[in-house]
C-alpha cells in the first residue's frame, strides 16, 4: 500500500494538529480544519490505512490517532512547512550576538540561551576540534602592576582570556617581549601538539614560567578529556512543562539523561556531510533505557572550520519546523561572525526597526534547503 498524496496531507494535518495541541487528532478534526472537501468517512478510511502502515497510532477505540515516531520522520523529511523567524524571533537572535562574542565559550553560551528561549525546549551545545585550532598569537597586556591579561588567539578566533600575576616593576615592554616570545614558541602549533609533553615546554625560559604556566592551562582547558565540562546546558526545567513528561518517573529518567553530559556529546554530533541532524525516538538509543525524545542539533562553524553543534532535545512531538529554522538562522549567523568579533549583527538590539529587520532576514534566509536526514 503506498503513500498516496491524499494520505500525506491527512498525516500532515495530524501531525500539525498533534504537535500544536498534544490531544489525539479526530477524522472530523481533519475535515473542518484542512481538507473540508473529503467526507469525515474517506478520511477516517485514510486514517485507518495509515495506522496499518505504521504512521499513525489510537490510543483506545473511541479516540483520534497520534502520530507515531516513523511518522515523525516522513514529516521531517517530505512534509513538514518551512518558514521564516518572526520578527520578535529575529531581535531575540540579535539580542544575544549582538554583545561582543570574543571567545568561543562566549559563543556557545549565547546559542544555547537563544535556542532554548526561542524553542521553548532544552538548549544543548558544545565546541569541538578544538585541539586541530593552531596558535596565530598571544597577547600578554599589562593592567595593573602586577597583574597582566593573556589572550590567546587561533584560526578559530580567541579561545579565551586568563589574568596571571606578575611581579612588581614589570614594563609594557618585558610584556611585549613575552608576547613575542611565547608567540614564538607556539604559534603554529595546535592545541594538541602544546598538550602533549614535548621539548616545546622545555624551550622556555624561566622568567617566562608563571605566563607560560597560564597559558598552558588555558590549551589544557581544551583538551578531549576537559570538553565534557564545556558543554552547556539551557532551560532544562522546560522539560517539566511538556505534557509528555508530567509522569514523574519519565521526567525522572530525561532529566538523568540532561544529567549525563559525557553520553549527550554522542546524539549532538552530526555526519560529516550533515549541516541539520533530526533524530528522532529509537533513532537516540546510545544505551539501554534512554528516555523517548527527539533531538535537532546543527553544525556551526568559524573560518570554514566546523567547530561545534548545537541544538534542542524534547518530546517526538515538537515543532520541528520552528526549530530547524532557529537552529538555521543561527547557524548562519554564527558564520558571519569575524574571528574574535560580532560586528557582521547589527547592532541595534530588540528596537531594531521593521527595515534592519527585512535586512537580517535577507543576509540569512531561513527558507533555504538544509540538508536533513
Amino acid at each position: 500500500m503506498g503513500l498516496t498524496g491524499r494520505k500525506e496531507k491527512i498525516l500532515q494535518a495530524v501531525v500539525d494538529d498533534y504537535i500544536e495541541n498534544c490531544q489525539p487528532v479526530s477524522s472530523a478534526e481533519i475535515r473542518e480544519k484542512h481538507l473540508p472537501a473529503l467526507s469525515s468517512a474517506t478520511i477516517r478510511n485514510e486514517m485507518a490505512a495509515l495506522e496499518e502502515m505504521g504512521y499513525l497510532s489510537q490510543l483506545h477505540t473511541s479516540s483520534g490517532r497520534v502520530p507515531t515516531a516513523e511518522a515523525y520522520r516522513l514529516y521531517v523529511e517530505r512534509l513538514m512547512p518551512r518558514r521564516k523567524l518572526t520578527r520578535s524571533e529575529l531581535r531575540v537572535v540579535k539580542r544575544y550576538f549582538n554583545k561582543k562574542v570574543t571567545e568561543l565559550d562566549d559563543m556557545l553560551k549565547s546559542t544555547a540561551k537563544v535556542l532554548s528561549e526561542i524553542t521553548n525546549l532544552t538548549s544543548v551545545a558544545y565546541v569541538q576540534n578544538t585541539e586541530d585550532a593552531t596558535v596565530i598569537n598571544i597577547k600578554i597586556v599589562r593592567i595593573t602592576d602586577t597583574t597582566a591579561l593573556i589572550i590567546v588567539v587561533t584560526n578559530m578566533g580567541v579561545l579565551k582570556d586568563a589574568s596571571v600575576h606578575i611581579g612588581p616593576g614589570v614594563t609594557d615592554e618585558y610584556c611585549d617581549q613575552a608576547s613575542r616570545f611565547v608567540t614564538e614558541t607556539f604559534g603554529g602549533h595546535k592545541i594538541s601538539e602544546i598538550n602533549k609533553p614535548k621539548k616545546i615546554v622545555k624551550q622556555v625560559k624561566k622568567e617566562y614560567e608563571r605566563v607560560f604556566d597560564t597559558v598552558l592551562r588555558i590549551f589544557k582547558s581544551y583538551s578531549h578529556d576537559e570538553m565534557f565540562s564545556d558543554i552547556v546546558l539551557e532551560g532544562s526545567s522546560k522539560i517539566l512543562e511538556q505534557p509528555e513528561y508530567a509522569n514523574l518517573q519519565k521526567a525522572k529518567a530525561m532529566l538523568e539523561f540532561l544529567d549525563a553530559k559525557d553520553e549527550l556529546v554522542p546524539v549532538l554530533q552530526n555526519s560529516d556531510d550533515m549541516n541539520i541532524s533530526v533524530k528522532i525516538g529509537k533513532d537516540n538509543e546510545i544505551r539501554e533505557g534512554m528516555p523517548e525524545c527527539a533531538i535537532v542539533t546543527a553544525s556551526y562553524n568559524i573560518n570554514g572550520t566546523a567547530v561545534g553543534n548545537a541544538g534542542v532535545i524534547g518530546p517526538i512531538r515538537m515543532d520541528y519546523s520552528k526549530v530547524v529554522s532557529v537552529l538555521d538562522y543561527i547557524s548562519r549567523t554564527v558564520q558571519m561572525l569575524p574571528a574574535g568579533e560580532s560586528d557582521a549583527v547589527d547592532t541595534d538590539g530588540a528596537e531594531s526597526s521593521d527595515k534592519d529587520d527585512r535586512a537580517a532576514t535577507d543576509k540569512v534566509k531561513t527558507d533555504d534547503e538544509s540538508d536533513i536526514r
